[in-house]
């Protein structure tokens, strides 16, 4: 059995599955006449990222380059696949905060905000348990090399379980077993795209490097198992959620709680701010949506559930676009509005300068600037953006 872990775990499984999909280091494909390079890994910029390179101290106890104010250069690589590298890069962005703040709510705007709230509250779950498991264990992430790594920002974090793996997983079999009470539609259709988008997101970290067969792995069956934990309560939180008079207390102080202590390591990675951020974020939605409840305006579809699906007309496609930009700018903008206030007010607060990364960094900054930052944002989906529509007409 430890044999067998330890095979899941070797970086060399993840390097074979990179060059069986044509993604090579730039040497290796150099040597063996490749002829197709990214963008960032041509020649005339090799001497350039060996000195960044050579600006990183050290190798944490992670196997990965700290990461630093000077940056860390990732191997220099080319692609022999093209199609293989946008497809993965794309479902390797669908677990980043540009997909969260944009694609989730759409499901509230366009579709169902019952579905959006099950959603949140599933995805809180998994990420937050995900995360502390990371730093609990401190399992490495693959070592590059012989691995290729694509992205670097969450480098230095540790691996196990992937939590991109995890968010998948939820995210997809939540709005399937979800979905089939509110909307009709074909079930095996529902899960043959649950399957699929699941499956190429958790492939995706194996191609972009960050994380071992065994990392994706433990967070499928993390996934799976908590939400056959909870699936029994779902509709039992569903109502405390939006009926109990101290459901916006807890919303609020539970995740503010889980965010002042959460796991300290002994370097800075970006799990604590990650965390925080989707905390907040599921924060401000819960409390948002007791409002709607109480204020007696869900904005949930009408007429006997399941509803027939909207078909998709030309009409159909624009409002929904409409929507979807509206929605989208007025999220981005209180975000920013937000961050902006949040972070002067702390860094007034404690006396130090706002551009001041090791400042930003430190817990009493910015567990609470980015918890404010994202629980605005959180309650203007739900509560303000919707209204917003109807005054425009959408």
């Amino acid at each position: 059995m430890l044999e067998l872990l330890a095979s899941l775990q070797d970086p060399d499984l993840v390097a074979r599955f990179q060059r069986r999909c044509g993604l090579f280091p730039s040497e290796v494909a150099h040597h063996s006449g490749g002829k197709t390079r990214a963008p960032s890994g041509s020649e005339r910029h090799a001497d350039k990222r060996q000195r960044l390179k050579e600006r990183c101290d050290h190798q944490d106890n992670n196997s990965n380059y700290e990461y630093n104010e000077n940056g860390c250069s990732r191997p220099p690589y080319e692609v022999r696949n093209w199609l293989l590298y946008f497809l993965f890069r794309l479902s390797a962005g669908l677990g980043h905060e540009v997909f969260y703040i944009t694609c989730l709510p759409c499901i509230h705007w366009n579709l169902d905000p019952f579905l959006c709230r099950r959603l949140i509250n599933i995805w809180i779950l998994v990420m937050y348990v995900g995360q502390v498991m990371k730093d609990v264990l401190k399992l490495p992430r693959p070592s590059s090399p012989p691995v290729v790594k694509l992205e670097m920002r969450v480098d230095a974090e540790y691996g196990l379980p992937s939590t991109h793996a995890m968010a998948a997983t939820a995210i997809s079999f939540t709005v399937l077993l979800s979905a089939t009470s509110r909307i009709q539609f074909q079930f095996e259709v529902g899960l043959l795209i649950a399957v699929v988008l699941s499956s190429m997101v958790c492939l995706s970290r194996l191609y972009t490097g960050m994380h071992s067969v065994l990392d994706v792995i433990c967070g499928v069956l993390t996934s799976v198992l908590l939400m056959l934990l909870t699936y029994p309560y779902w509709e039992t939180f569903d109502r405390f959620q939006l009926t109990s008079p101290i459901s916006p207390v807890v919303a609020l102080a539970l995740p503010l709680l889980l965010s002042y202590t959460y796991p300290e390591l002994d370097h800075y990675t970006t799990t604590r701010g990650d965390t925080t951020t989707i905390l907040g974020a599921g924060a401000g939605s819960s409390v948002g949506y007791w409002v709607n409840e109480q204020l007696g305006q869900t904005f949930e579809p009408r007429g006997e559930l399941p509803v027939p699906l909207p078909a998709l007309t030309a009409r159909a496609l624009a409002m929904g676009t409409a929507r979807s930009l509206v929605g989208a700018v007025a999220l981005v903008g209180t975000r920013q509005v937000a961050k902006v206030v949040s972070l002067q007010a702390l860094c007034f607060w404690y006396r130090v300068p706002v551009n001041d990364r090791n400042a930003r960094r430190r817990k009493e900054i910015e567990v609470p600037y980015k918890f404010v930052t994202y629980t605005c944002v959180g309650l203007v989906n739900s509560i303000v953006v919707n209204r917003v529509f109807i005054l425009l007409g959408l």
